[in-house]
């Protein structure tokens, strides 16, 4: 039996190796795993992580968002420009590629794990579980890809030093925040090198009980605002996209039209065209299912589909092919919203390795898998020969199920402290799941002297993403690309 990356599990593996990230490596002794992340550290010091100094041959950050946009619908282009455009911040949410070209010319501890690849703090929030719990973890996997566990962290602090910028926190609140995150990172790393295996693999952050924990540090405002999200997040579900997002006509419920945000099928093609988009979408979901869990594969049985609709979504993914299909199951009033979305390559595989796996989809899937602690049951993916003749990659999960996001621009910076730890703590848990949570403790070590050279990083890479904002303004103002405002 092989696995996605076409290693034969079945093989006997020789004494003392395992598999890790589709590599035979062996298996080390803590002492190892100890000795191996002191030796990295004398190799690359953390303080060699503290600056960020633009590469005298870096690329044009807008040559690189109109490389990116050849692969996309070029009718949404526009609007992914004009996300980016509002603010320092949403333009750092859209430009993953042009950090990841900034990491790539950076130091490397050489210490793999699985990346998110796209870890900013509005990639983090609320999903419900299969017991129907509220948890908190990364929600966005579109550019995951084993890579140094670092950038992770450094995409993360500087996404909070840009977003307290944009809401008008002072340098020294800015380093508090940066601080309390990256040593929420740090001290449960090394928390979590300390126990079993098992005890990692269960960790979790219960909303819930993270709450109760941390109201006591609350305003009162804050503490209404939190659990306004907490009661939103439970109500998102495929009983509320229904009831928001479709009417009926002739007695059958059809999605309703939006555009050029939301557009029915029917509004992008019709006749014989329309009907082999919907065959295909069918053939699609068919061949899908195939990809579950054998259990959940019969519950999606008991579904059928009934209508079909492109959707435009966040903001770095715009212009990717995006759709949103209406499932029924037992009656009118029991509908199942599923998104089926483009899996194109990681902006992380031009300066890491290739991914290893059979599709885009399946490289997503498995790393959503592998850094969540529980992910949508109706998780999976598909490679397909679409309608316009090219073979894509696709994944599939709810539109909707208790997901929330954080307020980040009404959060108080003591508030965005307390975010910041969470995320912090959440991202250190994938990493363990996914690396070598020993060595990468033995890295960091007990003092904070990683800490203060990522928040040095952050504010320094702060600067540099205003300029690349700026020269996207002036790419609009010269005509040279085209924005979309407002959508």
């Amino acid at each position: 039996m092989e696995d996605c990356n076409g290693h034969d599990q079945d093989a006997p593996l020789p004494v003392g190796q395992r598999y890790e990230h589709g590599r035979i490596v062996p298996h080390l002794t803590v002492e190892q795993r100890v000795a191996r992340g002191k030796a990295a550290r004398r190799e690359v010091p953390r303080e060699a992580h503290s600056s960020f100094s633009p590469s005298s041959g870096r690329h044009d950050p807008v040559d690189l968002l109109e490389r990116q946009a050849t692969s996309r619908l070029p009718e949404l282009v526009p609007i992914r420009y004009g996300r980016m455009l509002i603010s320092p911040f949403t333009f750092y949410r859209g430009a993953a590629l042009v950090m990841a070209s900034d990491l790539a010319a950076g130091p490397r501890s050489g210490i793999t794990t699985q990346l998110g690849g796209d870890a900013h703090l509005m990639n983090f929030g609320a999903f419900g579980s299969p017991e129907r719990q509220l948890v908190f973890g990364i929600n966005d996997f579109d550019e995951t890809l084993p890579g140094p566990w670092e950038w992770d962290v450094k995409r993360l602090a500087a996404s909070f030093a840009i977003a307290g910028r944009d809401d008008g926190y002072s340098t020294k609140e800015r380093r508090t925040v940066l601080m309390a995150t990256v040593g929420a990172y740090r001290r449960t790393m090394r928390e979590f090198a300390a126990v079993n295996n098992l005890t990692v693999w269960y960790a979790h952050l219960d909303i819930d009980q993270a709450y109760l924990e941390l109201q006591g540090q609350l305003d009162h405002a804050s503490r209404k605002r939190a659990q306004a999200s907490i009661a939103k997040a439970r109500a998102r579900d495929s009983t509320q996209a229904y009831n928001k997002l479709t009417h009926v006509v002739d007695g059958e419920r059809r999605i309703i039209s939006d555009p050029p945000l939301i557009q029915p099928v029917e509004e992008l093609v019709d006749g014989t065209q329309l009907d082999e988009v919907i065959a295909w979408i069918r053939d699609m979901l068919g061949g899908y299912r195939r990809t579950l869990q054998s259990d959940r594969r019969e519950l999606l049985e008991d579904f059928r589909f009934v209508d079909l609709a492109r959707k435009v979504v966040g903001v770095g993914s715009v212009g990717t092919r995006a759709w949103i299909v209406l499932l029924l199951g037992r009656d009118q009033n029991d509908p199942l919203f599923l998104q089926v979305k483009e899996a194109q390559a990681s902006v992380l595989e031009e300066f890491l390795e290739p991914s290893r796996h059979s599709s885009a989809g399946a490289r997503v899937v498995h790393g959503q898998h592998l850094m969540q602690e529980t992910s949508d049951i109706f998780l999976g993916h598909q490679r397909v020969l679409a309608p316009d003749g090219v073979e894509r990659d696709f994944y599939v999960r709810q539109l909707r199920d208790w997901k929330g996001s954080a307020l980040v621009e009404s959060m108080t910076p003591p508030t965005m402290a307390l975010y910041g730890r969470l995320c912090g703590w959440t991202l250190a848990r994938a990493h363990a799941r996914s690396g070598d949570r020993v060595a990468i403790a033995s890295y960091l070590g007990s003092g904070d002297t990683f800490d203060r050279a990522i928040t040095q990083f952050s504010e320094s890479y702060a600067d540099q993403n205003e300029r690349d904002y700026g020269a996207l303004v002036r790419a609009e103002r010269e005509g040279r690309i085209t924005a979309q405002r407002g959508l």
